[in-house]
C-alpha cells in the first residue's frame, strides 16, 4: 500500500524583509485531513508563513511542498493550479461590500471556475445552510449582517469550492466569546464535511484548543514547540506556558520602539 505524502511540508524556510528576519528556518509538516494551528503573538511571522505557502511571498531559502510539489519559485501556471486547492477565511472576513452575500460565497466559483451564476448561486445557498444561515440571507449585503453572521459568510465562502486545504487567518478576531465558540464549532464541522486539511493562525487559545489536532508556536522566526493540542498545557516550554496563559511576566518580552 502506497503511503500518500503529507499535504504541506515546510523545510528550513527562511524569509526576511531587509535586516528583519521573519522566518528563521521553519520546519513543519501537515498531514492529509489534519488540522494544525500555529500560535504566536502579533508580528511573529504567522501571516508571512501562510503567504509563503500560497506563493505570494518567496522565501530566500528552503522548500515548501504542497502534495509533493515544490511551490517555491513555481511558475504562474503551476501556481494557479495549486491555488485552486485552497480555500481561505481571511482575518476580518474580507467580504466585498458591493456584492450580495450569495455572490460573495460564490465568488471563487464564478470568477475562478467560470461557473454559471445560477448553478453557483445554488451552491452558495447550500453552503450558507451549512454554516447556519437561511437562504434569504443570500440576497442581503454584508453591511446588513452582524459581525458573527459576516464571519459565517466568510466560512461559507472558504468551503464553497470544496477545497483540499483551508487556511484560517485569525478566524475569531472581533467576536465575543460565545460567537467565537460558535464559529470554532462550525470550523470543525465544515472542515470534516469537506474532508479538508486545515492550517490556521491565531493568538486566541480558546480557538486553537477547539480546532487543532496539533499546535505549533512561532516565536522570533522559529517554531519553538510542536505537539498534540492536548499536550499544550504540559509543554515544558516556558515561552509556550507564558503565551497560553497570557502572563505579562516571563521570557517573552514586549519589544519597545525607540
Amino acid at each position: 500500500m502506497t503511503t500518500l505524502p503529507p499535504k504541506i511540508v515546510l523545510t528550513d524556510v527562511h524569509k526576511s524583509f531587509g535586516p528583519k528576519v521573519v522566518l528563521d528556518g521553519i520546519n513543519l509538516s501537515v498531514a492529509r485531513g489534519e488540522s494544525v494551528v500555529v500560535i504566536g503573538g502579533s508580528g511573529t511571522g504567522k501571516s508571512v508563513m501562510l503567504k509563503s505557502i500560497l506563493g505570494l511571498l518567496k522565501p530566500e531559502r528552503g522548500s515548501i511542498l504542497v502534495d509533493g510539489e515544490e511551490v517555491v519559485g513555481m511558475g504562474q501556471r503551476g501556481r494557479d493550479a495549486i491555488m485552486r486547492k485552497f480555500g481561505m477565511l481571511f482575518q476580518g472576513g474580507a467580504l466585498f461590500d458591493s456584492l450580495k452575500v450569495w455572490e460573495n460565497v460564490a465568488f471563487g466559483l464564478i470568477q475562478g471556475q467560470k461557473m454559471e451564476r445560477s448553478k453557483a448561486r445554488d451552491i452558495a445557498i447550500e453552503k450558507l445552510a451549512q454554516v447556519g444561515l437561511a437562504a434569504s440571507s443570500g440576497d442581503l449585503f454584508p453591511s446588513e449582517l452582524s459581525g458573527g453572521m459576516q464571519k459565517r459568510v466568510s466560512l461559507a465562502r472558504a468551503i464553497a469550492t470544496s477545497p483540499e486545504i483551508i487556511f484560517f487567518d485569525e478566524p475569531t478576531t472581533g467576536l465575543d466569546p460565545i460567537m467565537a465558540d460558535v464559529i470554532n464549532d462550525l470550523i470543525v464541522k465544515c472542515v470534516k464535511e469537506v474532508g479538508a486539511t486545515a492550517l490556521s493562525i491565531t493568538h486566541d487559545m480558546a480557538s486553537a484548543r477547539k480546532i487543532a489536532d496539533r499546535i505549533a508556536m512561532l516565536y522570533k522566526g522559529k517554531l519553538i514547540w510542536v505537539g498534540p493540542a492536548k499536550d499544550i498545557d504540559h509543554s515544558g516550554n516556558p515561552f509556550v506556558d507564558q503565551f497560553i496563559h497570557g502572563r505579562a511576566e516571563g521570557p517573552i518580552t514586549m519589544e519597545l520602539r525607540a
